[in-house]
């Protein structure tokens, strides 16, 4: 069977950060795992560099934007390789294929209908490359997908039907279950596509660095939307419409995205493909952001992490290993050394390379290194058929693009063979002269890591190399489906090894940003511990009753609150505590408002004040002792 997985192009405005390392080695990853099981595998990865915001980021740096994409993407592709990622073509949209493919699809799309031209203004967002109606502004100048200013353009454009294929699209979403995943964004992607498709501009006159027209259209100063030109990378990688050579793989693509680019591939671009008549993808995957130590990360701040920075100071596996096991896919997640730390320490040092040594000082110390499963159906089947029903489970995790949870699984087979050596205690089964049972023991166990090994070897494939030739066995299709796929066991002989992995007993990353931000608060808090009554004065805290509270679409964080301070109407509140509190719960409660702040829009939404809470760990909402009337102050 075939298999076709993609990550984004990546925009070269910028080199390579956590999040494209993210992307890359989850892809990867599922890439590996479609080659064990026997799949003939085609991975694409590479980088999108036309547009005006790389023309500009060209011009400020004195460069040529051909001169300046060749630099930058090389950036990306060096470290690809240097993570020795697996893919099976690095495109680059300055590729000479890719460019005539993508005229054609024009040429294509254009015939059909699909394709007529206008005019467009609009408010249009150069670092996201896409208009926007004044009613989604933020502030009505703000893009409301990255917060930077917009400018209002007009320009003669060639426009595509989108609006003809709203219907279909709805269609696709309601009868296939996956695709988009986790299911949690399909909604979101759902209630856009309901609430209206406007027809999408898809030529530029107003910049030149992109892809020309078709020449019969004799269209020199129109260049193609740089979102038309990305996507069709995904076909054109397969020689679309330029000889087809790999267009098999085609009707099983799965594309792996971050979350604010998903809309561009669940709605742009599968109706771009139902206009080429093309089958649409299996699914279209997203997953969530990451922070640093709880913020966002930022140049500015100096917090942004340099993937090959941490993989050299951590190693390349173990950072594989934090990326894919810390966050819930589709959920936002937080990089920070002392969860990092722990994660080595626990989970790899001692749940699995400690395993390892075990194995190897038993089987040395029982059996000359020889470990035979002869027996291991007559003592310890139970073992045996919980460990395959845990693959059987991982499995079914990352066919969801759950990485965490794929690794969560496996560990419970790792937790479950350590707690077996710990309960039926092999030395003492020696001691007693059970040499058979003991020797089965340490036979079932080794099995359960082969297990391990293989279902790991996709996250962590020098790791799980490693455990294989201790164990003198190889990690392949065979192997995969004779000891995960069949359940079946194996017999070993093991060898002497060093440690899988060595312990960490401090952060290894200067942190820079936590010494800054360490130095300002130590500043401020010299200049703000003792304040005048006047400063006081000026907050005005009030206790008001929930009215109202729900959760916010699309927010993971976020619960949006009617609050009555006794006022002529009630409050709208926006706050982040909807992990500590369920809306339902809240409703009728009093809280203390901070009621003076100035108004803000968050997450869309506009937010008249702040909730007062205390965090020891637990958060808590503040409230009076007893019922006040709405409106009372607090001071």
């Amino acid at each position: 069977m075939k298999k076709y997985i993609t990550t984004p192009i990546y925009y070269v405005n910028d080199v390579p950060h956590i999040g494209h390392a993210y992307t890359t080695i989850i892809a990867d990853t599922m890439a590996r795992l479609y080659r064990l099981q026997g799949h003939d595998t085609f991975f694409l990865t590479g980088t999108d560099e036309h547009g005006q915001k790389i023309e500009e980021a060209a011009k400020q740096r004195g460069f040529e934007p051909k001169k300046y994409t060749d630099e930058v993407s090389a950036k990306f592709k060096n470290l690809w390789d240097s993570f020795d990622i697996s893919y099976d073509r690095f495109i680059r949209t300055t590729d000479e294929d890719h460019k005539l493919i993508v005229q054609n699809v024009f040429s294509k799309m254009y015939e059909k209908g699909d394709i007529y031209k206008g005019e467009y203004e609009g408010f249009y967002c150069v670092s996201c490359e896409s208009f926007f109606p004044q009613n989604q502004l933020i502030d009505g100048e703000y893009c409301p997908d990255c917060g930077k200013p917009t400018r209002i353009l007009k320009e003669e454009s060639y426009f595509f039907k989108l609006s003809k294929y709203e219907n279909e699209l709805l269609k696709w979403y309601k009868d296939d279950e996956r695709c988009i995943l986790p299911k949690s964004k399909k909604n979101e992607i759902v209630n856009f596509v309901k609430n209206g498709l406007k027809d999408l501009s898809i030529t530029r006159t107003s910049f030149g660095w992109g892809i020309k027209l078709p020449a019969n259209l004799n269209e020199p100063k129109h260049v193609m939307y740089v979102w038309l030109d990305a996507l069709i990378n995904y076909i054109s990688a397969l020689g679309y419409t330029n000889g087809d050579e790999k267009m098999g793989y085609w009707d099983s693509a799965v594309h792996l995205v971050g979350k604010d680019i998903l809309r561009f591939h669940a709605i742009y671009w599968p109706a771009f493909l139902m206009s080429l008549g093309l089958e649409l993808p299996k699914s279209v995957a997203a997953h969530g952001w990451w922070t640093r130590d709880g913020v966002k990360m930022s140049k500015s701040i100096g917090n942004v992490i340099d993937p090959k920075e941490v993989a050299d100071a951590y190693g390349l596996e173990q950072f594989r290993y934090f990326l894919l096991r810390e966050v819930p896919f589709g959920q936002d997640g937080d990089f920070s050394q002392k969860a990092f730390i722990s994660r080595i320490n626990s989970e790899l040092c001692n749940d699995l390379g400690n395993l390892l040594n075990r194995i190897v000082g038993m089987s040395k110390k029982y059996s000359d290194y020889e470990i035979d499963s002869k027996d291991v159906f007559n003592f310890y089947k139970d073992e045996i058929d919980s460990a395959n029903s845990l693959c059987k489970s991982a499995l079914e995790s990352i066919d969801e693009f759950a990485t965490s949870k794929y690794l969560e699984e496996i560990w419970k087979i790792l937790n479950l063979a350590n707690a077996s050596i710990a309960k039926y205690e092999p030395w003492n089964l020696i001691k007693e002269g059970k040499s058979d049972e003991a020797n089965a023991l340490v036979a079932m166990v080794s099995n359960l890591l082969a297990k391990v090994a293989i279902l790991l070897s996709p996250a962590m494939p020098k790791s799980a190399e490693k455990i294989a030739d201790v164990l003198n066995f190889k990690i392949e299709t065979s192997s995969y489906k004779k000891l995960v796929e069949n359940g079946d066991i194996m017999s070993f002989k093991s060898k002497d090894t060093s440690p899988l992995f060595e312990r960490v007993e401090a952060p290894l990353l200067k942190d820079k940003v936590a010494k800054k931000e360490e130095d300002k608060k130590v500043q401020e808090e010299e200049k703000t511990q003792i304040i005048k009554i006047d400063e006081f004065k000026k907050i005005i805290i009030k206790v008001g009753t929930i009215l109202e509270c729900e959760n916010i679409e699309g927010s993971d964080k976020l619960l949006k609150f009617q609050i009555d301070l006794g006022e002529e109407k009630p409050r709208q509140i926006i706050s982040g505590i909807a992990k500590y509190y369920k809306p339902e719960d809240l409703v009728g409660k009093q809280v203390c408002v901070l009621a003076n702040l100035k108004p803000a829009k968050i997450f869309k939404h506009l937010s008249e004040g702040m909730i007062l809470s205390a965090d020891d760990g637990k958060l808590t909402l503040l409230s009076t002792l007893n019922k006040v009337e709405n409106g009372a102050i607090v001071g």
